[in-house]
């Protein structure tokens, strides 16, 4: 059985957190003394809210969750690092995760000095859940995935992913970045079923929020707590709090670019298969879509002169000759299309 406590490190399980006033008031008028502010130039000469509740009680009624089982942070990179601080023992205790899949998460490891362990995907980028099960060992305290995954696009199969859940007395983080995209539901459904179960998702993506840096993590209350345990006091500001809710009162206008999305996903991809120079184009979940091509580096670099940019993937496992391409607007796409007709010409 899963217990938080046989996982979560010592020094974090009998840390003091420090308590700011705001945690103990969360009033929004009064007259406010307490945190060393300057009186003038309101709103932003006050502190924000540091656990952020007037969004996690508006998204919690879109998610169907409780307010206390979300985590918001300064982008989902946030979140990523205070659950490998939380939970993983420096120089002893490992992550285990596909391969190919976000960097980040190897990154947030590396500077925790946790190690990471990779496993492939199947050759069709499928999940090898077997494999994952035989590559954790007693100091695996998270198995890491990513879901539709970077760079592959695709998204796993839910009864795969929720099996690495049973019997598992670490972690199992699913993100969940780009499953606005997806024809897949999100498992956030399941984490009353699967108290290890954690979900990340983001503002960046289909929300079109991406320089506000607002990440979100669904847990139990209990691993939330831990995370608002550790976070620094007030790591989501003002603004961002602030155009955050004003995005949630209008889900409509981010339904309608996510369909937009989704219909320039389809139509980039028929316009791109006609190419010669194009050899695959994989399945896609997300709002990219992953392509293989001949020559990526001079493609790329190709592209760029043309104030084109997109990902060369190339030196990535398993994605050798492939570019990442993100889903723009219309004029976008048809400028990149262009430009690749362009390159395939027959040079004079």
């Amino acid at each position: 059985m899963f217990d938080i406590n046989n996982i979560v490190r010592e020094n974090i399980r009998i840390l003091t957190p420090y308590s700011s006033a705001r945690e103990e008031f969360k009033g929004t008028e009064g007259i406010f003394l307490d945190a060393n502010e300057n009186p003038f130039n309101s709103p932003y000469n006050r502190y924000p809210d540091p656990l952020q509740w007037s969004v996690k009680e508006k998204l919690a009624v879109l998610k169907g969750v409780q307010p206390d089982q979300i985590f918001l942070g300064n982008g989902s990179d946030e979140a990523i690092d205070l659950l490998i601080r939380a939970f993983c023992e420096p120089h002893r205790d490992n992550i285990v995760s596909i391969s190919p899949s976000y960097g980040m998460y190897q990154v947030a490891a590396d500077i925790n000095a946790v190690d990471f362990i990779k496993v492939p995907l199947n050759e069709d980028f499928t999940l090898n859940a077997n494999a994952l099960k035989k590559a954790i060992n007693e100091n695996t305290h998270i198995i890491w995935l990513c879901s539709p995954n970077n760079p592959t696009a695709n998204n796993f199969a839910a009864n795969e992913v929720l099996s690495l859940a049973e019997k598992y007395e670490g972690l199992l983080v699913v993100d969940e970045a780009y499953i606005d995209f997806s024809s897949k539901p999100s498992l956030i459904k399941y984490l009353s079923s699967y108290p290890n179960l954690v979900i990340l998702q983001t503002f960046s993506k289909a929300w079109g929020l991406a320089g506000l840096r607002m990440g979100i993590a669904y847990a139990s209350k209990e691993i939330v707590s831990i995370l608002s345990k550790i976070k620094y006091p007030y790591n989501v500001n003002v603004m961002t709090q602030k155009l955050v809710l004003d995005a949630l009162d209008n889900v409509k206008e981010k339904e309608k670019w996510v369909n937009e999305i989704l219909a320039q996903r389809t139509n980039l991809t028929k316009m791109l298969a006609g190419l010669k120079l194009v050899e695959k184009i994989y399945p896609s979940d997300a709002n990219f879509i992953l392509v293989k091509v001949p020559d990526t580096r001079k493609i790329y670099d190709y592209l760029v002169n043309r104030k084109i940019i997109i990902r060369d993937r190339s030196k990535v496992h398993m994605c050798e000759g492939c570019l990442r391409i993100t889903i723009g607007s219309e004029p976008e796409n048809k400028a990149l299309y262009e430009a690749l007709v362009e390159y395939g010409k027959p040079r004079p």
